[in-house]
Formats: structure tokens, C-alpha cells, sequence
């Protein structure tokens, strides 16, 4: 039996209730590309394989890896992955990632899905209650933050369900989510690069205004966003228009 690594965060689905939400939730047709990130000992592993014609699932772990092994299922494809390492251009186009994500190391695994939303038609993820109400708050809530804004920048999201702790075994001290990411089809930022800076800049202060915060990168006389607000009052496209706004500056600087 294999007994929870507490370094990689690992918290295993039992409840039989809750895995059936989340495979209805999914809406899983036989051709779908489904890449589970973290499928531990199969919980919702197991349900999907009866569901599509070929599953890829990424586990780090070298016991759980011989557990999925030992199952024998012709259309469970492995791979022996930390995510953070793997490529995911060996992979089919238009996937849709599903997973019960380590807590430990949530918000770099969606940075990383970020990067490479190219790939991806929508994503099912389990997180903790706490980061998925950040990726879902809207501007002057105390949960809005850089994580927000990146995530709804890129993605249409949607907090779908709340999962209790006794659903897991060992039994976390969280409640845990279930979020829907659905990549947005229109390009709005003109560079990620500058947008990450400038919110992380924007919000590493965050009783600061933005005049003050962001002084290094840009004027008032530059931006019709107004910079006397602090960041958790700016929307996510009033940051889209101030990356950009940036961005159109830099350019006729370096152009001039």
C-alpha cells in the first residue's frame, strides 16, 4: 500500500461521490486528448481509461508510476515527469489537462500551463480553496492579486465546486476546488513578459498606489488608466490596457 509523500504534497481523492462530479463535470468524448497531471493511485485515473481511447497521464513519483504500471490498460499512456520538466510540445494539440494538483507547487504548475496555453482546449483542476478563490477574484477583493489577473487574462475561469477535506486520505487541514480554465481565443496582451513585471510590481506594494509602484515603468501623462488607484482597484483589463499602454511607449521610445 502506498503511503502519502508529505515533500511532494500528495493527498489521495477517495471519496467515490466526488470523483463522479468530476468526471460528469469534465464531459468526456471517446477522441479527447486527456492529459492527467498527478493521477497518484488512480482514483479518477481509473474512471477516465473507461471514458476515452488513450489517456496520458505525468507522475513524479517512482512507486506510483509502478502502481499505474501494474495496472495493465493498453490505453494508459506514462509518463515519468516532474510537470514542470516535461515538454509538453511531444504532446497532441487541443489537450485538455485534468488533475489534482500538489498544493506545494500549485501556482508554478499553472504558470507553466500558462506558457503553454497554445496546447491546451481547457483544463479541469483540483486546487485549494484558497488559490482558487484568488484565480477567480475580482477586483477590491483582499483574494485579488497577481495570480488573478494572469490566470483571467489568459483564460475564462470558473470556481465549478468546493470539495471537503474528508474526501481525502491522508485528510488535508483545507477545503480543495474544482476549477474550470478555458484558454481565451482573442490575444489581448501584447507582451506577458511586461505584463507579469508590471503586476508583480503593482502588487508587491499593495497599500501603494500605482503612481508610486509603478513610477519606474510609467506616467500618468502616458495611460488614461487612472494611477492614484492601488492595484486591487484596477480590473484585469484596466492591466491589459496599462501593459499595453507601457508596451506602445516603449515602442515609439525605441523607434524614435
Amino acid at each position: 500500500m502506498h503511503k502519502a509523500n508529505k515533500s511532494l504534497g500528495q493527498n489521495f481523492l477517495i471519496d467515490a461521490r466526488i470523483i463522479d462530479k468530476i468526471i460528469l463535470s469534465i464531459a468526456l468524448k471517446k477522441t479527447d486528448n486527456i492529459l492527467e497531471i498527478g493521477p497518484g493511485k488512480g482514483a479518477i485515473t481509473l474512471p477516465l481509461l473507461e471514458k476515452v481511447n488513450k489517456l496520458y497521464v505525468i507522475e513524479v513519483d517512482d512507486n506510483l508510476v509502478a502502481l499505474l504500471k501494474s495496472l495493465k490498460k493498453d490505453n494508459l499512456i506514462i509518463y515519468h515527469f516532474d510537470i514542470l520538466k516535461f515538454n509538453l510540445n511531444i504532446m497532441p494539440s487541443n489537450l485538455r489537462i485534468v488533475g489534482n494538483l500538489p498544493y506545494n507547487i500549485s501556482s508554478q504548475i499553472l504558470f507553466f500551463l500558462l506558457e503553454n496555453r497554445n496546447k491546451i482546449k481547457d483544463m479541469t483542476l483540483m486546487l485549494q480553496k484558497e488559490v482558487a478563490e484568488r484565480i477567480t477574484a475580482n477586483k477590491n477583493n483582499k483574494s485579488y492579486g497577481i495570480l488573478s489577473v494572469m490566470m483571467q487574462a489568459f483564460f475564462e475561469v470558473e470556481l465549478i465546486f468546493i470539495i471537503p477535506p474528508t474526501a481525502f486520505r491522508p485528510i488535508p487541514k483545507v477545503d480543495s476546488a474544482i476549477v474550470y480554465f478555458k484558454p481565451l481565443q482573442k490575444k489581448i496582451v501584447k507582451n506577458i513578459t511586461v505584463f507579469k513585471k508590471l503586476i508583480k510590481i503593482a502588487f508587491s506594494k499593495r497599500r501603494k498606489t500605482l503612481k508610486n509602484c509603478l513610477k519606474s515603468m510609467i506616467t500618468q501623462e502616458q495611460t488614461s488608466i487612472d494611477l492614484s488607484l492601488r492595484a486591487e482597484s484596477l480590473s484585469v483589463n484596466d492591466f491589459i490596457k496599462l501593459s499595453n499602454d507601457y508596451e506602445k511607449q516603449n515602442n515609439n521610445n525605441s523607434s524614435s
